[in-house]
């Protein structure tokens, strides 16, 4: 009998594979979260002095991408060995700080793998073995990372949410999640939502209540599950928004007039509706006497 073979007839080896998967691949997604903006500005910062036709002010820079150079200690500069990078086993066995300088090791690092690594699980357990799993691992990760970068940064990169948009359209070309139509209308249809959203907002108000990167996301999902699941996801994600939100404003830690990035609420709901979405709009439908 081969792996393959194996994965698809064994759920609790599945299981176990995509949770060490998404443990290394969490290791990953520190790095990404953490270089990915530094390498945009950088971008932005050359592309700016090229049309003003003048020198980058920050001068020469060490070349940067998501694979070099090795992680260091930002504390020291001492390089990572390959038994300090084990995603979380490695931070706990350091008790949390460098081994050259001591230095304090953020717990967000193993905290990012730790949660990559069970939301992995929790997909091929929710999935099973097949293409909904091969596809939802993945955007998994990359929901992971935008969530981490806007809450960072509040910002959307469109290098993650425009490729996963993409592949969301070409996934369902062969109907993986959705049948076609319902996911080219959904694609458009999370764009243009938010968009008229955000331009209602805007002309009532004169400020952005969100970011194009938002709208962004929305279509993401729409080419993923099709238009049918969008309702949905606003609607979740709004609420635990909204509650969050006033939880922070009401004990203090958020002041009212700094925003509150609404990607993560948007990915969570999103997720949320890959795994159970039809059975969350079912169980509405019962409850409200339709279906």
């Amino acid at each position: 009998m081969g792996t393959i073979d194996l994965l698809g007839q064994s759920p609790a080896l599945l299981q176990a594979c995509a949770a060490l998967l998404g443990l290394l691949v969490g290791s990953f997604l520190n790095v990404v979260a953490l270089r990915l903006p530094v390498m945009m500005e950088r971008a932005w910062r050359r592309e700016c002095a090229e049309l003003l036709g003048s020198a980058d002010t920050a001068g020469p820079e060490q070349p940067l991408s998501l694979l070099h150079p090795p992680s260091r200690c930002p504390h020291c500069g001492h390089a990572i060995r390959a038994w300090e990078n084990i995603p979380v086993l490695s931070w706990l066995l350091l008790r949390g700080r460098c081994s050259g300088c001591a230095g304090p090791i953020a717990v967000r690092y193993p905290v990012i793998e730790a949660l990559t690594g069970l939301l992995s699980w929790v997909a091929a357990w929710q999935l099973g073995w097949g293409w909904q799993l091969a596809g939802a691992l993945p955007l998994t990760w990359a929901l992971i990372a935008l969530t981490v970068i806007d809450l960072d940064q509040q910002l959307l990169p469109d290098q993650i949410t425009l490729p996963f948009l993409w592949l969301g359209l070409l996934l369902n070309a062969f109907g993986v999640y959705t049948d076609p139509a319902s996911a080219i209308l959904g694609a458009a249809a999370g764009y243009l939502a938010l968009w008229t959203l955000y331009q209602v907002f805007k002309r009532l108000t004169g400020k952005e209540g969100m970011g194009y990167g938002d709208f962004k996301l929305l279509a993401l999902f729409g080419a993923w599950l099709g238009w049918q699941m969008l309702p949905q996801i606003v609607l979740i994600s709004a609420l635990v928004g909204s509650v969050v939100g006033v939880t922070l404003i009401a004990l203090r830690r958020h002041e009212r007039s700094v925003p509150i990035p609404f990607g993560p609420y948007l990915a969570a709901a999103g997720w949320i509706a890959v795994l159970w979405g039809e059975q969350i709009n079912a169980g509405y439908l019962r409850v409200a006497g339709i279906g």
